[in-house]
């Protein structure tokens, strides 16, 4: 998809208008405002803060690290494809790529620029521990191939290899750092919903909040962090759902425990997605009504930690094959 010039001067705040223009004319999703006001004085704000992603040991290597994040979050992607995924003893999907990239990096060091432009399906297939003629997890290994060959061609023609240096490109600001990466484009996470367009952005903003948490501040502090969004995907907008804050209408609950796959750009996928944002936008301002210094990533990482329990674990969240989340 293109994206016009006005998203582009203001990706992150286009994402949290659009969000609560759907979420206020949405079918078959809705905000429950007497839930979501509970909900937000139960939140225990100083559980808040820690990153749920799992970094390498790289001995303080700042190119390796943002190398790690920059790789990782181009492949942050396959919840769809995910119950088809050959997955570690005890990890989730995300987990399970998480671990086999972070292993990499740590046995053998960063994945150079150049090596990504040349990858292809095996050779992923080969470090996540898949078998790459398996459908449909072979159309995910294409999928993850071309975004780390879009990054590879990206890094390496825009700061000649560095990673380190395609962060320090955007001069400390999330939103320059995500007009970057909307230079790929499956990054570029945009639905149409009655005739609005919606952008959520999600690897993109994700990708910012990975870097903040992995790099020290010399590099790794961007002054508008406070402006992400939630980092829209099927689990935090799940937990959201089974704790009250969200009501779907009953067709839609029955197709998802079905285990129906949504398609990416539905009216009520982009209802899931939206109404998410804006249910944390709200209760971010009620927390910030109240002094504590909160912002929607922070609560993005504790929900999305929430929905990695057990309770959250057994019930199905919505599924949609996408390069999106």
């Amino acid at each position: 998809m293109e994206l016009s010039e006005e998203l582009l001067a203001r990706p992150l705040a286009a994402v949290r208008e659009a969000c609560a223009e759907v979420a206020a004319s949405a079918h078959h999703v809705a905000i429950d405002s007497s839930a979501l006001t509970r909900y937000a004085s139960e939140i225990p704000v100083g559980e808040l803060g820690a990153s749920p992603t799992n970094f390498p040991a790289l001995g303080g290597d700042v190119e390796a690290l943002a190398a790690y994040t920059l790789c990782l979050d181009a492949i942050n992607f396959g919840s769809g494809w995910f119950p088809e995924l050959a997955k570690r003893p005890g990890h989730s999907g995300y987990r399970t790529i998480e671990a086999s990239l972070r292993e990499r990096f740590e046995r053998v060091g960063a994945f150079t620029a150049r090596e990504l432009r040349g990858i292809d399906a095996r050779a992923v297939a080969k470090l996540l521990g898949q078998t790459p003629s398996a459908a449909p997890i072979a159309e995910l290994l294409e999928l993850f191939a071309t975004a780390l060959r879009d990054l590879g061609e990206l890094v390496a023609t825009r700061t000649r290899g560095s990673f380190a240096g395609f962060v320090e490109e955007a001069g400390g600001s999330a939103a320059a750092l995500v007009r970057s990466l909307l230079a790929m484009p499956l990054y570029r996470d945009v639905a149409v919903h009655d005739g609005i367009t919606v952008p959520f952005l999600k690897r993109a903003q994700i990708t910012v909040s990975d870097l903040a948490h992995a790099l020290p501040e010399s590099l790794g502090r961007f002054r508008d962090l406070s402006e992400l969004t939630i980092f829209a995907d099927n689990l935090v907008p799940h937990v959201l759902r089974l704790d009250g804050v969200l009501r779907f209408e009953p067709a839609l609950v029955a197709r998802i425990e079905a285990g129906d796959l949504l398609a990416s750009g539905s009216p009520e996928e982009v209802e899931i997605r939206a109404c998410a944002v804006d249910a944390v936008e709200q209760i971010t301002a009620m927390l910030r009504a109240r002094n504590a210094p909160v912002h929607a990533r922070d609560l993005d990482d504790w929900l999305w930690r929430r929905g990695a329990g057990p309770a959250h674990k057994a019930r199905p969240r919505h599924r949609t094959r996408c390069p999106y989340y």
